[in-house]
Protein backbone atom coordinates (compact mmCIF):
# COMPACT_ATOMS: atom_id res chain seq x y z
CA UNK A 1 0.00 0.00 0.00
CA UNK A 2 1.69 3.67 -1.02
CA UNK A 3 1.52 6.26 1.34
CA UNK A 4 0.34 9.75 1.18
CA UNK A 5 4.12 10.59 0.18
CA UNK A 6 4.29 7.68 -2.17
CA UNK A 7 1.68 8.88 -4.10
CA UNK A 8 2.73 12.70 -3.85
CA UNK A 9 6.27 11.32 -5.56
CA UNK A 10 4.77 9.00 -7.94
CA UNK A 11 2.05 11.73 -9.39
CA UNK A 12 5.24 14.60 -9.19
CA UNK A 13 7.41 12.33 -11.73
CA UNK A 14 4.39 10.99 -13.70
CA UNK A 15 3.06 14.22 -14.68
CA UNK A 16 6.53 15.57 -15.32
CA UNK A 17 7.20 12.56 -17.24
CA UNK A 18 4.65 12.53 -19.56
CA UNK A 19 4.84 16.09 -20.08
CA UNK A 20 8.69 15.90 -21.39
CA UNK A 21 7.53 13.31 -23.12
CA UNK A 22 4.64 14.98 -24.78
CA UNK A 23 6.89 17.82 -25.60
CA UNK A 24 9.75 15.02 -27.23
CA UNK A 25 6.96 13.97 -29.50
CA UNK A 26 5.45 17.15 -30.42
CA UNK A 27 9.26 17.66 -31.97
CA UNK A 28 9.69 14.49 -33.44
CA UNK A 29 5.95 14.51 -34.96
CA UNK A 30 6.89 18.22 -36.43
CA UNK A 31 9.74 16.85 -38.35
CA UNK A 32 7.87 13.58 -39.50
CA UNK A 33 4.84 15.23 -40.98
CA UNK A 34 7.58 17.73 -42.87
CA UNK A 35 9.68 14.26 -44.05
CA UNK A 36 6.51 12.21 -44.92
CA UNK A 37 5.04 14.56 -47.05
CA UNK A 38 8.54 15.20 -48.82
CA UNK A 39 7.94 11.24 -49.43
CA UNK A 40 4.47 11.82 -50.20
CA UNK A 41 5.29 14.42 -52.86
CA UNK A 42 8.24 12.84 -54.38
CA UNK A 43 6.61 9.32 -54.86
CA UNK A 44 3.00 11.18 -55.19
CA UNK A 45 1.94 9.17 -52.16
CA UNK A 46 -2.49 10.03 -51.93
CA UNK A 47 -2.93 12.14 -49.15
CA UNK A 48 -5.35 9.87 -47.53
CA UNK A 49 -2.23 7.57 -45.75
CA UNK A 50 0.09 10.44 -45.19
CA UNK A 51 -1.33 10.36 -41.28
CA UNK A 52 -0.88 6.71 -41.44
CA UNK A 53 2.40 6.54 -41.93
CA UNK A 54 2.68 9.58 -39.77
CA UNK A 55 1.23 7.91 -36.79
CA UNK A 56 3.26 4.62 -37.92
CA UNK A 57 6.52 6.53 -37.84
CA UNK A 58 5.65 7.40 -34.20
CA UNK A 59 5.09 4.12 -33.07
CA UNK A 60 8.79 3.21 -34.22
CA UNK A 61 9.95 6.47 -32.26
CA UNK A 62 8.37 5.97 -29.29
CA UNK A 63 11.13 3.45 -27.89
CA UNK A 64 13.74 5.91 -28.62
CA UNK A 65 11.27 9.02 -26.48
CA UNK A 66 10.23 7.06 -23.48
CA UNK A 67 13.32 6.18 -22.07
CA UNK A 68 14.64 9.40 -22.47
CA UNK A 69 11.60 11.32 -21.48
CA UNK A 70 11.30 8.83 -18.26
CA UNK A 71 14.81 9.98 -17.35
CA UNK A 72 14.56 13.79 -17.72
CA UNK A 73 11.23 13.69 -15.94
CA UNK A 74 12.57 12.12 -12.87
CA UNK A 75 15.75 14.22 -12.90
CA UNK A 76 13.42 17.44 -13.65
CA UNK A 77 10.82 16.36 -10.78
CA UNK A 78 13.35 15.50 -7.84
CA UNK A 79 15.24 18.75 -9.12
CA UNK A 80 12.17 20.52 -8.08
CA UNK A 81 11.71 19.33 -4.85
CA UNK A 82 15.32 19.78 -4.11
CA UNK A 83 14.96 23.38 -5.51
CA UNK A 84 11.82 24.18 -3.09
CA UNK A 85 13.76 22.78 -0.39
CA UNK A 86 10.58 19.83 0.10
CA UNK A 87 13.73 17.23 -0.32
CA UNK A 88 14.84 18.45 2.84
CA UNK A 89 12.01 18.51 4.73
CA UNK A 90 11.63 14.87 3.62
CA UNK A 91 15.40 13.79 4.50
CA UNK A 92 14.62 15.35 8.22
CA UNK A 93 11.72 13.38 8.31
CA UNK A 94 13.79 9.91 7.55
CA UNK A 95 13.14 9.86 4.07
CA UNK A 96 17.03 8.64 2.47
CA UNK A 97 17.13 8.31 -1.19
CA UNK A 98 16.45 4.41 -1.43
CA UNK A 99 13.14 5.34 0.03
CA UNK A 100 12.66 7.59 -2.83
CA UNK A 101 12.83 4.60 -5.21
CA UNK A 102 9.49 2.77 -4.38
CA UNK A 103 6.80 4.74 -6.03
CA UNK A 104 9.40 6.05 -8.83
CA UNK A 105 10.23 2.14 -9.44
CA UNK A 106 6.66 1.40 -9.66
CA UNK A 107 6.21 4.28 -12.71
CA UNK A 108 9.44 2.25 -14.33
CA UNK A 109 8.08 -0.64 -14.21
CA UNK A 110 4.93 -0.12 -15.95
CA UNK A 111 7.08 1.87 -18.82
CA UNK A 112 9.31 -0.64 -18.71
CA UNK A 113 6.54 -3.41 -19.70
CA UNK A 114 5.35 -1.25 -22.41
CA UNK A 115 8.93 -0.49 -23.98
CA UNK A 116 9.11 -4.46 -24.08
CA UNK A 117 5.57 -4.64 -25.88
CA UNK A 118 6.64 -1.77 -28.15
CA UNK A 119 9.90 -3.02 -28.67
CA UNK A 120 9.29 -7.04 -29.41
CA UNK A 121 5.53 -6.75 -30.89
CA UNK A 122 4.31 -3.59 -32.07
CA UNK A 123 6.93 -1.71 -33.45
CA UNK A 124 8.00 -4.94 -35.71
CA UNK A 125 4.51 -4.88 -36.80
CA UNK A 126 4.52 -1.11 -37.38
CA UNK A 127 7.72 -1.53 -39.59
CA UNK A 128 5.88 -4.01 -41.85
CA UNK A 129 2.70 -1.93 -42.25
CA UNK A 130 4.59 1.17 -43.21
CA UNK A 131 6.45 -0.51 -46.09
CA UNK A 132 3.09 -2.42 -47.11
CA UNK A 133 1.16 1.37 -47.23
CA UNK A 134 4.68 2.88 -49.28
CA UNK A 135 4.48 -0.12 -51.72
CA UNK A 136 0.95 0.34 -52.06
CA UNK A 137 0.88 3.97 -52.34
CA UNK A 138 3.53 4.00 -54.92
CA UNK A 139 2.07 1.32 -56.88
CA UNK A 140 -1.20 3.10 -57.08
CA UNK A 141 0.71 6.40 -57.83
CA UNK A 142 3.03 4.42 -60.99
CA UNK A 143 0.33 1.99 -61.79
CA UNK A 144 -2.81 3.77 -61.28
CA UNK A 145 -5.35 5.34 -64.11
CA UNK A 146 -4.34 8.17 -66.03
CA UNK A 147 -5.37 11.81 -65.24
CA UNK A 148 -6.63 13.91 -68.50
CA UNK A 149 -3.84 16.65 -69.50
CA UNK A 150 -1.11 15.04 -67.91
CA UNK A 151 2.06 13.56 -69.16
CA UNK A 152 2.86 9.91 -67.47
CA UNK A 153 5.87 8.08 -67.42
CA UNK A 154 6.16 4.21 -66.90
CA UNK A 155 8.62 1.63 -66.95
CA UNK A 156 11.50 3.94 -65.77
CA UNK A 157 10.64 6.51 -68.43
CA UNK A 158 10.55 4.28 -71.04
CA UNK A 159 6.99 4.91 -71.90
CA UNK A 160 5.14 7.95 -71.46
CA UNK A 161 0.95 8.48 -71.97
CA UNK A 162 -0.98 11.20 -72.35
CA UNK A 163 -4.63 11.77 -72.62
CA UNK A 164 -6.67 14.98 -73.33
CA UNK A 165 -10.14 13.54 -71.77
CA UNK A 166 -10.60 10.99 -69.39
CA UNK A 167 -14.82 9.75 -69.30
CA UNK A 168 -16.02 8.08 -66.16
CA UNK A 169 -16.34 5.10 -68.01
CA UNK A 170 -12.16 5.05 -68.01
CA UNK A 171 -12.38 5.46 -72.25
CA UNK A 172 -9.48 7.76 -72.78
CA UNK A 173 -9.28 10.83 -75.75
CA UNK A 174 -6.64 12.63 -77.69
CA UNK A 175 -4.32 9.60 -76.62
CA UNK A 176 -0.33 9.96 -77.23
CA UNK A 177 1.75 7.55 -76.75
CA UNK A 178 5.71 7.42 -76.96
CA UNK A 179 8.09 3.99 -76.14
CA UNK A 180 11.20 3.31 -76.72
CA UNK A 181 12.72 -0.23 -77.57
CA UNK A 182 16.37 -0.58 -77.66
CA UNK A 183 17.45 2.37 -80.32
CA UNK A 184 13.73 2.64 -81.83
CA UNK A 185 11.25 4.96 -80.72
CA UNK A 186 7.80 4.64 -81.27
CA UNK A 187 5.03 7.19 -81.21
CA UNK A 188 0.84 6.63 -81.45
CA UNK A 189 -1.48 9.13 -81.54
CA UNK A 190 -4.94 8.16 -80.90
CA UNK A 191 -8.76 9.26 -81.37
CA UNK A 192 -10.05 6.94 -78.25
CA UNK A 193 -8.30 4.33 -75.76
CA UNK A 194 -8.92 2.15 -73.06
CA UNK A 195 -6.86 1.21 -70.50
CA UNK A 196 -6.83 -2.53 -69.04
CA UNK A 197 -5.27 -3.76 -65.78
CA UNK A 198 -4.34 -0.36 -64.12
CA UNK A 199 -3.58 -0.98 -60.59
CA UNK A 200 -1.36 -4.03 -61.84
CA UNK A 201 2.27 -4.66 -62.85
CA UNK A 202 0.94 -5.51 -66.60
CA UNK A 203 -1.13 -3.25 -68.14
CA UNK A 204 -2.45 -3.08 -71.91
CA UNK A 205 -3.60 0.12 -73.81
CA UNK A 206 -6.00 -0.28 -76.43
CA UNK A 207 -5.75 2.43 -79.23
CA UNK A 208 -8.95 3.41 -81.74
CA UNK A 209 -8.01 4.96 -85.56
CA UNK A 210 -5.12 6.14 -84.71
CA UNK A 211 -1.60 6.41 -86.46
CA UNK A 212 1.96 5.33 -85.37
CA UNK A 213 4.99 6.47 -86.27
CA UNK A 214 8.41 3.96 -86.12
CA UNK A 215 11.98 4.94 -86.26
CA UNK A 216 15.30 5.85 -84.90
CA UNK A 217 15.93 8.84 -84.07
CA UNK A 218 18.43 11.12 -86.62
CA UNK A 219 17.37 8.52 -89.26
CA UNK A 220 15.12 9.05 -92.34
CA UNK A 221 13.94 5.24 -92.32
CA UNK A 222 10.77 5.56 -90.27
CA UNK A 223 7.86 3.67 -90.74
CA UNK A 224 4.12 4.87 -90.62
CA UNK A 225 1.30 2.61 -89.43
CA UNK A 226 -2.10 3.96 -89.69
CA UNK A 227 -4.47 1.48 -87.40
CA UNK A 228 -8.26 1.16 -86.28
CA UNK A 229 -7.12 -1.12 -83.45
CA UNK A 230 -3.58 -1.15 -81.74
CA UNK A 231 -2.31 -2.70 -78.23
CA UNK A 232 0.48 -1.68 -76.77
CA UNK A 233 1.42 -3.76 -73.89
CA UNK A 234 3.49 -1.99 -70.84
CA UNK A 235 5.69 -4.23 -68.27
CA UNK A 236 6.25 -2.00 -64.83
CA UNK A 237 8.51 -3.29 -62.85
CA UNK A 238 7.48 -4.31 -59.28
CA UNK A 239 7.85 -1.75 -56.53
CA UNK A 240 10.83 -2.91 -54.19
CA UNK A 241 10.36 -3.68 -50.56
CA UNK A 242 11.98 -1.47 -47.83
CA UNK A 243 15.50 -1.62 -46.71
CA UNK A 244 14.85 -2.53 -43.28
CA UNK A 245 14.47 -5.54 -43.38
CA UNK A 246 16.14 -6.82 -39.93
CA UNK A 247 13.39 -4.28 -38.22
CA UNK A 248 10.27 -6.19 -39.68
CA UNK A 249 11.83 -9.83 -38.25
CA UNK A 250 9.55 -10.89 -35.31
CA UNK A 251 11.53 -11.29 -31.99
CA UNK A 252 10.58 -15.66 -32.75
CA UNK A 253 12.66 -15.73 -35.79
CA UNK A 254 15.65 -12.90 -34.31
CA UNK A 255 16.19 -15.15 -31.55
CA UNK A 256 16.50 -18.58 -33.64
CA UNK A 257 19.16 -17.07 -35.98
CA UNK A 258 23.09 -17.16 -35.50
CA UNK A 259 23.34 -14.04 -37.88
CA UNK A 260 25.32 -11.56 -36.74
CA UNK A 261 23.01 -8.80 -37.90
CA UNK A 262 19.67 -10.32 -36.29
CA UNK A 263 21.44 -10.64 -33.01
CA UNK A 264 22.46 -7.51 -33.20
CA UNK A 265 18.47 -6.46 -33.57
CA UNK A 266 17.32 -8.76 -30.50
CA UNK A 267 19.97 -7.51 -28.34
CA UNK A 268 18.76 -3.73 -29.22
CA UNK A 269 15.20 -4.90 -28.86
CA UNK A 270 15.75 -6.22 -25.40
CA UNK A 271 18.24 -3.47 -24.59
CA UNK A 272 15.09 -0.86 -24.98
CA UNK A 273 13.39 -1.55 -21.85
CA UNK A 274 16.37 -2.82 -19.87
CA UNK A 275 18.11 0.96 -20.31
CA UNK A 276 14.69 2.61 -19.20
CA UNK A 277 14.88 1.07 -16.15
CA UNK A 278 19.07 1.87 -15.83
CA UNK A 279 18.27 5.38 -16.62
CA UNK A 280 15.46 5.42 -13.59
CA UNK A 281 18.00 3.82 -11.07
CA UNK A 282 20.39 6.53 -12.10
CA UNK A 283 18.33 9.40 -12.34
CA UNK A 284 17.58 9.48 -8.70
CA UNK A 285 20.81 10.29 -7.40
CA UNK A 286 21.51 12.35 -10.62
CA UNK A 287 19.13 14.61 -9.63
CA UNK A 288 20.22 15.57 -6.01
CA UNK A 289 20.90 19.40 -5.63
CA UNK A 290 23.54 21.54 -3.59
CA UNK A 291 22.32 23.89 -1.92
CA UNK A 292 21.39 27.38 -3.89
CA UNK A 293 21.57 25.52 -6.95
CA UNK A 294 19.19 25.65 -9.88
CA UNK A 295 16.35 24.02 -10.66
CA UNK A 296 17.53 22.77 -14.63
CA UNK A 297 21.31 22.57 -12.58
CA UNK A 298 21.62 18.81 -13.32
CA UNK A 299 19.64 18.95 -16.82
CA UNK A 300 23.18 19.15 -18.89
CA UNK A 301 24.22 16.28 -16.68
CA UNK A 302 21.71 14.10 -17.67
CA UNK A 303 21.70 14.77 -21.27
CA UNK A 304 25.27 14.20 -21.79
CA UNK A 305 24.70 11.08 -19.60
CA UNK A 306 22.02 10.28 -21.61
CA UNK A 307 23.86 10.90 -25.03
CA UNK A 308 27.27 8.99 -23.95
CA UNK A 309 24.87 5.79 -22.30
CA UNK A 310 22.77 5.57 -26.11
CA UNK A 311 25.99 5.95 -28.25
CA UNK A 312 27.79 3.38 -26.50
CA UNK A 313 25.02 1.08 -26.88
CA UNK A 314 24.95 2.06 -30.45
CA UNK A 315 28.48 1.51 -30.65
CA UNK A 316 27.88 -1.83 -29.33
CA UNK A 317 25.02 -2.88 -31.56
CA UNK A 318 27.48 -2.32 -34.61
CA UNK A 319 29.90 -4.20 -33.55
CA UNK A 320 28.22 -7.15 -32.74
CA UNK A 321 26.51 -6.49 -36.59
CA UNK A 322 30.18 -7.22 -37.86
CA UNK A 323 30.73 -9.77 -35.48
CA UNK A 324 33.86 -7.83 -33.96
CA UNK A 325 35.56 -8.84 -30.72
CA UNK A 326 34.17 -6.25 -29.06
CA UNK A 327 30.14 -7.69 -29.64
CA UNK A 328 30.97 -10.66 -28.31
CA UNK A 329 29.66 -9.95 -25.17
CA UNK A 330 26.39 -8.17 -26.18
CA UNK A 331 24.95 -5.38 -24.68
CA UNK A 332 24.45 -6.35 -21.48
CA UNK A 333 27.76 -4.87 -20.32
CA UNK A 334 27.52 -1.08 -21.07
CA UNK A 335 24.19 -1.29 -19.05
CA UNK A 336 26.99 -1.67 -15.85
CA UNK A 337 28.56 1.36 -16.88
CA UNK A 338 25.24 3.89 -15.72
CA UNK A 339 24.53 1.60 -12.78
CA UNK A 340 28.18 1.69 -11.67
CA UNK A 341 27.61 5.67 -11.60
CA UNK A 342 24.13 5.29 -9.71
CA UNK A 343 25.72 3.07 -6.78
CA UNK A 344 28.80 5.81 -6.77
CA UNK A 345 26.65 8.60 -6.67
CA UNK A 346 24.26 6.88 -3.62
CA UNK A 347 27.23 5.96 -1.89
CA UNK A 348 28.61 9.53 -1.85
CA UNK A 349 24.98 11.02 -1.09
CA UNK A 350 24.30 8.24 2.02
CA UNK A 351 28.03 8.65 3.22
CA UNK A 352 28.63 12.07 2.92
CA UNK A 353 32.53 13.01 3.61
CA UNK A 354 33.32 9.21 3.44
CA UNK A 355 35.58 8.46 0.53
CA UNK A 356 34.86 5.74 -1.86
CA UNK A 357 37.29 2.56 -1.23
CA UNK A 358 37.24 -0.95 -3.10
CA UNK A 359 36.96 -3.60 -0.30
CA UNK A 360 40.39 -4.82 -0.36
CA UNK A 361 41.85 -0.93 0.01
CA UNK A 362 38.98 -1.10 3.24
CA UNK A 363 40.73 -4.42 4.57
CA UNK A 364 44.12 -2.96 4.05
CA UNK A 365 42.97 0.11 5.79
CA UNK A 366 41.22 -2.13 8.54
CA UNK A 367 44.30 -4.23 9.19
CA UNK A 368 46.49 -1.15 9.45
CA UNK A 369 44.13 0.48 12.13
CA UNK A 370 44.46 -3.21 14.23
CA UNK A 371 47.77 -3.22 13.86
Amino acid sequence: MLSRLDRYLLREVTVTFVAVTGVLLIVLLSNQFARVLGQAAASGFPASIVLTLIGLTTLQQLTVLVPIGLFLGIVLALGRLYHESEMTAMTACGVGPLRIYRPIALLAVVVVALLAVLSYRIVPAAWIKSNDLRLEATRAAQFGALEPGRFRSFAGGDAVFYAERVEKTGELYGVFVQRSVGDKIEIAMAERAVQRGAGQPEQMFILYDGRRYEGVPGTPNWRIVEFREHGIPVRLPEAKAGKNKIEMMGTATLMASNNPKDRAELAWRTAVPVMALVLMVLAVPLARLRPRQGRFARVGYAVLAYFLYSNLLAAVRVWIQKDSPGGQLGLWWVHLVPLALAVWLLWSELHPGKPWRMPWRRRRASAAAAG
